[in-house]
């Protein structure tokens, strides 16, 4: 079960799209009239500071009823935003071979400089 508390139906066909830290899942699945519907899932990784990672996801359920108005309005965003801005990606944050600069202008604080007493913050625990 999930955390709806909702039977999650087993998929009937599936595609992936893996698009850097995103991938998006097209699962085809039966209700429980077996009928079909599509869920599409974007599952996005994310990297804690200490190396260790989480994923979030967030789906959308979409049945027969709204296919041709979900088809049609999901063609005309996208030819929309392929005739205003072309289909050339503008964020150098999704370019493939994209790494992340720093400015090097910037102090770095150095573990040494945290551990010192000036670094901590005088508490009165009468304001609490």
């Amino acid at each position: 079960m999930n955390n709806n508390g909702m039977m999650e139906r087993e998929e009937i066909f599936s595609k992936v799209l893996r698009a850097g830290r995103r991938t998006y899942f097209f699962d085809v699945r039966a209700t429980k009239a077996e009928d079909y519907y599509l869920t599409i899932t974007e599952s996005k990784k994310f990297t804690n500071d200490d190396g260790s990672y989480h994923y979030k996801k967030h789906k959308i359920y979409i049945y027969k009823e709204d296919f041709a108005e979900f088809k049609d309005i999901l063609a005309e965003m996208t030819d929309y935003i392929i005739k205003e801005k072309g289909d050339e990606v503008i964020s150098e944050r999704h370019q493939k071979d994209f790494k992340k600069e720093y400015n090097n202008n910037t102090p770095r604080v150095t573990e040494d400089e945290l551990k010192t007493p000036e670094s901590f913050t005088d508490i009165d625990f009468e304001d609490i």
